[in-house]
């Protein structure tokens, strides 16, 4: 085991230095295809960066007395401690949740891009409305050229819009869903992606914007009506990157064919989780049916072939945003259908990045396999803590706590990522 681990670990640094040699050059859209500078098309597997400038509860073994979402808890870290001893617990738990060792792991995983899910106040000030934060790039900047010096590119994601652009926790604040029908918020997002646009519109190594994460608070016509004053004025300050505008959990339709809009340089996202969220169970079946657009399969209605179809329509490129290819699966199985996955969707030319890097839980280890690449050994368990009563020097020492567990990561994911030689997870009936 040992022997293999050391393998593992060559593998990865060789890849990681090979990254470093070939820099990053702008990419865009054309039609269906995402292509490099040199208009040859571009190869793009990733993983998102979750809970790291966004939190959900569930990736990080917390959630007790009702504090299930960011709100909530900024709101009781106020309360109980003031608004400048939250920004400083904040700043430190970003600093451990994502770190040096953290951006050194991807390239071992055969990875070249990371989508960066965050929430508005990490750059817009929550006190001061359109108005950066003092540090609003401290995050952003740094996550772009840590990225960039392994050669991995970054998706910069608006997960969490101000008002909250769904009922979901992983708007930042469940239950809110104001965002549609308040023009404020609208229009301070607009003014914030155009900061962030200002700020990365000639930097390569941002592969794209990805305008806001699963709007489903409203009707697909709206989002479509609402996300194109949006584009424009991305559009006014940033001609370069690729404008990611966001499906629908009813689909895409609603876009119709984005260049006639005046819609270029655009791609459609889609999150697709077979297995998951009532799409049949983890396993290789549906996985399969999904991949391979079997018969008889969910595959065969919503599956990659229907989606190339309407892509091919819309005259649209593709980004799948979210997926989750390994967990509940054991560790074997989960290598080989995510090693499959990510090769499927790069024959269909649609970079993807799955849901998600890293998850801890209370008891740590990967069990049958947990939603993340990586969590915690089960020699670093992780403590829940009630953040109504926990003490100051208890929440202190649960983030530090993030930065300096042991690590468990999916061996197998890496095992197959790095190999060689593809493997065929999916028999016939299976």
């Amino acid at each position: 085991m040992l022997r293999q681990l050391a393998g593992w670990m060559l593998a990865g640094a060789l890849a990681m230095s090979a990254a470093q040699a070939a820099p990053l050059t702008m990419l865009h859209a054309e039609g269906t295809r995402w292509l490099g500078a040199d208009g040859q098309p571009v190869t793009l597997k990733g993983v998102n960066l979750g809970n790291w400038l966004m939190q959900e509860f569930w990736m990080m073994g917390q959630g007790s007395a009702g504090i299930d979402d960011q709100c909530k808890l900024e709101a009781t870290l106020d309360r109980r401690f003031g608004y400048e001893e939250r920004q400083r617990l904040y700043t430190l738990y970003r600093d451990n949740w994502i770190s040096t060792r953290d951006w050194d792991m991807l390239p071992r995983f055969g990875l070249n891009l990371v989508r960066l899910p965050f929430i508005y106040s990490v750059v817009e000030d929550e006190k001061n409305p359109r108005h950066l934060r003092a540090d609003a790039w401290r995050y952003l900047d740094d996550a772009v050229a840590q990225a960039e010096q392994r050669g991995v590119y970054v998706i910069l994601d608006l997960h969490g819009a101000v008002g909250s652009q769904g009922w979901e926790h992983h708007s930042g604040c469940a239950n809110k869903n104001l965002y549609w029908k308040t023009q404020e918020y609208q229009e301070r997002t607009i003014w914030l992606w155009q900061q962030i646009a200002m700020r990365y519109k000639d930097r390569a190594a941002v592969a794209g914007y990805s305008i806001l994460n699963e709007p489903w608070g409203t009707t697909p016509d709206n989002l479509a009506a609402t996300m194109l004053p949006l584009y424009r004025a991305i559009r006014e300050v940033d001609p370069n990157h690729v404008i990611i505008l966001p499906g629908h959990s009813a689909g895409f339709d609603a876009y119709g064919k984005p260049a006639d809009k005046g819609m270029v340089n655009v791609a459609i996202e889609m999150h697709p989780y077979p297995g998951h969220f009532g799409w049949g169970k983890p396993g290789a079946k549906v996985h399969g049916d999904w991949l391979l657009c079997r018969p008889g399969g969910k595959g065969s209605k919503d599956g990659m072939c229907a989606w190339q179809d309407k892509l091919a329509h819309a005259d649209a490129a593709f980004f799948i945003g979210e997926f989750q290819p390994w967990a509940l699966m054991g560790a074997e199985l989960g290598g080989q259908v995510t090693r499959a996955t990510y090769d499927a969707y790069a024959a269909a030319g649609w970079p993807a990045t799955a849901w998600t890097y890293k998850l801890v839980t209370n008891k740590g280890g990967q069990g049958k396999g947990t939603w993340g690449l990586v969590t915690n050994a089960p020699d670093s368990k992780v403590p829940s803590l009630d953040f109504n009563k926990a003490s100051l020097a208890e929440i202190e020492a649960l983030f530090r706590r993030f930065g300096s567990m042991h690590y468990e990561p999916q061996r197998a994911v890496m095992k197959w990522m790095q190999s060689p030689t593809p493997p065929a997870p999916f028999g016939p009936s299976n």
